[in-house]
């Protein structure tokens, strides 16, 4: 069985420590990278392109929900799990906004944090309950790139995948990839569920 891989993006040399010996008792998982930044997050998910990166919301350098911003468009497979003591703060809202699959407390997320990056390698959310009492999802305006927002409009246009990535200079792949990340700031599974919702938070120009 493949192990979950896994990079931890905390400031704190102890609070990555913990995390990193708790996670190497779990035998489907494997931590294969550490930042210390933001900015660090970012490039070593470019190189190492792990499953999961557990990132801590207040990072030096470039915060949490602005680095879960700068993975997902580059890497919209990866899922990122936000780690706050803030449960009702702006940031965090932001994150969730940008694609962020969980958000937990970092008051000893524990067993939690185990669970989650299970839940959320399944592609399911995993957000704490804490955070969910205090947050509405409904409340967080997905926040789509402008490449984004051209290609739900592309969609709205009845345009195929083949149309979509010759009008923009991309491959089909890069298209797929696009569209899984809009679903996913959406919450949308299919491209009539992502046109719905877009047009209901007036996401698209009519």
């Amino acid at each position: 069985m493949k192990k979950t891989s896994i990079l931890i993006a905390d400031d704190h040399s102890l609070l990555r420590m913990g995390m990193r010996s708790m996670l190497r008792l779990e035998t489907d998982m494997k931590v294969i990278g550490e930042a210390v930044n933001g900015e660090m997050a970012v490039e070593l998910v470019r190189k190492l392109n792990p499953d999961v990166v557990v990132m801590d919301l207040m990072m030096p350098k470039l915060n949490g929900a602005d680095a879960t911003r700068a993975i997902l468009e580059r890497n919209p497979d990866t899922k990122v799990i936000i780690l706050t003591s803030f449960g009702t703060s702006s940031d965090l809202q932001r994150a969730i906004s940008y694609g962020a699959a969980g958000a937990l407390t970092k008051e000893a997320p524990g067993e939690n944090l185990v669970k989650a990056i299970r839940q959320v390698r399944a592609g399911e959310t995993a957000i704490s309950a804490e955070i969910a009492d205090e947050i509405d999802p409904d409340s967080a305006q997905p926040l789509l790139t402008d490449k984004q927002s051209d290609i739900l409009q592309s969609i709205v246009q009845g345009q195929t995948n083949r149309q979509i990535a010759d009008k923009f200079g991309i491959s089909e792949d890069g298209v797929k990839k696009h569209l899984r990340l809009i679903f996913a700031k959406l919450n949308a599974s299919s491209r009539a569920e992502a046109v719905a919702i877009a047009l209901r938070k007036q996401l698209l120009k009519m």
